[in-house]
């Protein structure tokens, strides 16, 4: 009989102890959940304030300031802005051309570059690393390299300077370095021994198991591409290779030009550009597509480095 109510009590002590898990759980998990809402939504607020920002008068602006919820709705900013489609549809051609070739080709190199550099069988690993780190702390400086660029590359006004300047980037190569040296030795090792060459096992083996680095690094490449305009204001006159950005940034700085030299004249009393809301509209405009292709991109973050790979 002792036995039996030492039994029970056992049991009962371990269920309680369970039921008082798993309200503590549920506990963590309401706060979590709480705490991650409050954060998205001052996350999200920025967001909203841009797109009504770009859907209220100008005049309102001017009186009110900013508001979640316009009084005043207008797309008069988004009628300025597309006054010339086929402008800005070019330029989002420009953008997107140079973003995809960019980073594709960016990939590739720098994948291709870490990947050497990881393996521990190449024994200049180190100092190429050294290499490629010492490139970062001295610069030609602005004008040889303009210089470099116009003169003896002639690469003005063609597509290729929108691609080569942010090519190859050093920290990215160390941080795709780092992560490759986590994969296990017996991966490559056990390819070779079936006769796979260097080549074979990157493409096969190591790219596919590096896909969260590659989408990181990808969108860091991307953003970097996509938001690039100082090297079109540079070397690109030809508005037929205009990038988006610096559409943008050119059309703000004319309307910016226009009204001061018109309040400046006297000559229009009543002027009203709408600036502010003009700059929320191109921000919209302009960040758009990478917002939609962000939701795509983000589930490779969270991906396990090998897992699978490696049985034990």
């Amino acid at each position: 009989m002792s036995t039996q109510r030492t039994t029970r009590a056992g049991a009962g002590q371990t269920a309680g102890s369970a039921g008082r898990g798993r309200a503590d759980k549920r506990l963590f998990q309401t706060i979590a959940y709480l705490l991650l809402s409050i954060v998205s939504l001052f996350c999200l607020i920025p967001f909203v304030l841009v797109l009504s920002a770009s859907l209220t008068k100008e005049s309102s602006i001017i009186e009110n300031g900013y508001q979640l919820i316009p009084t005043l709705i207008s797309t008069e900013a988004y009628s300025l802005l597309f006054k010339y489609p086929e402008q800005m549809l070019k330029a989002y051609g420009v953008t997107i051309g140079v973003t995809a070739l960019g980073t594709a080709f960016g990939l590739f190199l720098t994948s291709m570059t870490a990947y050497v550099l990881a393996r521990k069988d190449f024994k200049w690993r180190n100092g190429f690393s050294f290499f490629f780190f010492f490139t970062t702390l001295f610069s030609g400086g602005l004008v040889p390299w303009y210089l470099l660029i116009v003169n003896y590359l002639h690469l003005k006004d063609t597509f290729l300077i929108l691609v080569l300047p942010l090519l190859f980037n050093v920290f990215y190569i160390l941080v795709m370095k780092s992560f490759m040296s986590g994969i296990p030795e017996a991966i490559a090792e056990s390819a070779k021994i079936d006769g796979a060459g260097d080549f074979l096992i990157y493409s096969r083996l190591i790219i596919p198991l590096s896909k969260p680095v590659l989408a990181t690094i990808g969108l860091f490449i991307a953003l970097g591409y996509w938001n690039d305009w100082y090297n079109a204001m540079l070397f690109i006159s030809n508005d037929n290779l205009m990038p988006l950005q610096y559409y943008l940034y050119k059309m703000l700085g004319n309307m910016d030009g226009m009204r001061r030299a018109m309040i400046a004249s006297g000559a229009v009393v009543n002027l009203q550009i709408p600036s502010e809301s003009l700059k929320m509209a191109m921000t919209i405009v302009a960040i758009g597509p990478i917002l939609f292709a962000y939701p795509f991109i983000q589930r490779f973050f969270v991906q396990g480095l090998t897992i699978g790979a490696v049985k034990g």
